[in-house]
This record gives C-alpha cells, sequence and structure tokens, in this order.
C-alpha cells in the first residue's frame, strides 16, 4: 500500500432534536480514534420521518472545528449549487483556520430533490448540475488563491460521485480525495477511467485517495486491494451508535500499526 487505511465517521445531521447530541457524538468519535469526522449537506433527513430533526451543515463544521483537536473533519459531501462557490471557498478557508488545517472540501453535483425545492434552488438535470459544479470548483479554486489569510494547508478537494465521462474527470482535474458508492468490479473498473483521465490533465492518479463507505472488514480487506484506503462509517441520530466506527478502527489498526494523522 503506498497509504495507510483510515477510518472515517459520517455523523449524518438528522433526527437529533437537540445540537448537544451530535456534539457529544464529535467528543466519542474522536475519542474513538477516528480518522476524519464528517457530516453531510442535506436540509431534511434521507431517511426515517422526512421532516424529522435536521440541523445545517456549515455551521455545524465551524463548531466541529472549534470542539475537536486532532480529526480531519468536512461534509461528505457539500451540494454544489447551494452556496455561491466564491462564499464557499471563504467559509471553507474560516473552518481550515478555526480547525488549524484539518478542513477537506468535500462536493459534489446534489441530487436530493427535496432539498432544492424547499430551499428554492433550481433542481435541473444531472447534466446542469454537473456543468455548474464544474464551474463552481474552477471558481473555488481561484478564490482560495486570492483569500487574505490564505487557508492554512492547501485544503484536501474530495469530490464524491462516479459518472465516468464528467465526474471523474472532474476528479482527475480537482479532486485529492475520490469519493464513490461502488463494489469491488466497479471501483476496479472506475480507477481505470480515472487514470484514464489523470493521463489527459496531467495528473497521478496515485496522488487521489479513494473513498468507500465502510462495508465491514472482510469487504474493506478486498477494497483495501482495488486501492480504497478510506472508509467511512455513516451513524444517524438521536444516539448515533458507534459500535461499527469501533469494529472499523480496530481493523484499520491491524494495518497501521502508528497513528495517522493527515492525508498520507
Amino acid at each position: 500500500m503506498s497509504r495507510p487505511v483510515r477510518i472515517g465517521v459520517q455523523l449524518q445531521p438528522q433526527h437529533a432534536p437537540e445540537y448537544g447530541l451530535i456534539r457529544d457524538a464529535v467528543l466519542r468519535a474522536e475519542d474513538a480514534g477516528v480518522d476524519v469526522v464528517f457530516n453531510w449537506d442535506h436540509f431534511y433527513p434521507l431517511y426515517g420521518d422526512p421532516d424529522g430533526a435536521h440541523f445545517e451543515c456549515w455551521t455545524m463544521l465551524g463548531a466541529i472545528a472549534e470542539q475537536t483537536d486532532r480529526v480531519e473533519l468536512g461534509a461528505l459531501v457539500t451540494g454544489g449549487g447551494y452556496r455561491n462557490p466564491d462564499l464557499l471557498a471563504d467559509m471553507a478557508r474560516t473552518v481550515d483556520h478555526i480547525s488549524g488545517g484539518r478542513l477537506i472540501l468535500g462536493i459534489g453535483a446534489g441530487w436530493f430533490q427535496k432539498d432544492y425545492d424547499e430551499y428554492g434552488y433550481e433542481f435541473g438535470t444531472p447534466g446542469t448540475r454537473l456543468a455548474l459544479l464544474k464551474d463552481y470548483l474552477a471558481r473555488i479554486d481561484a478564490r482560495l488563491g486570492k483569500l487574505n489569510p490564505p487557508p492554512v494547508r492547501k485544503i484536501p478537494i474530495l469530490i464524491g460521485g462516479g459518472g465516468e465521462k464528467k465526474t471523474l474527470r472532474l476528479v482527475a482535474e480537482y479532486a485529492d480525495i475520490w469519493h464513490t458508492f461502488a463494489k469491488l468490479d466497479v471501483l476496479e473498473h472506475k480507477s481505470k477511467i480515472l487514470a484514464d483521465h489523470c493521463a489527459a490533465v496531467g495528473t497521478d492518479p496515485g496522488r487521489i485517495e479513494r473513498s468507500v463507505d465502510w462495508p465491514g472488514a472482510e469487504a474493506a480487506q478486498t477494497l483495501v486491494g482495488a486501492g480504497a484506503t478510506l472508509f467511512t462509517v455513516g451513524v444517524g441520530g438521536p444516539d448515533y451508535d458507534l459500535t461499527a466506527v469501533e469494529e472499523a478502527i480496530a481493523w484499520r489498526d491491524s494495518f497501521n500499526p502508528e497513528p495517522v494523522a493527515g492525508i498520507a
């Protein structure tokens, strides 16, 4: 392996009637030894009661940045069309400073129509949302280079999605981390396509970390062989049970004799 295995937890900001439940889950996750704490960027629950309790992504990331000391943090993922991209870059830079240089800027094209309809965004089509993401990534990159003070570090960009023609091209151009829901055979196939895109734009595909959802230890073992090194366990409220997270951490530690810090 060229980089160590890492474990993330996505603390889904749904079905928690009090923010203190999320704050406690963040504390427990960092104490347990996770490498990354993610949330998600939606305005309503994705499962369970569709009108259940829910909190906003980026204000929460500022709080997580202030609360934690070690873990990286970010959205898995930010909806590309939900915020002006120059503003989003400034928000990311600010949270990066609050955290002392631990932010991951996760972003995708967006897909959950209720978010768009309820908050007044144009839903469009997958094609128009991807075109908007392409434009926004360029503007985010440009704005990050203009901000004063600049980010603490070069903020890693995580792009979520698996579209072979457009999304993977954006991964090749902009991403430090690629998140996909792909199974083993699909991951291997799409990694080859990503390598072709990287060759076209002059990027080393080996510098892009592969990120997937936690599939359990046995399946994770095979995905490591296909290049995946960041595994994220999704956990919802109100209980935020970290049992699966602790199992994933124990599995990680069988690979990594030394603690992991940041992007390898």
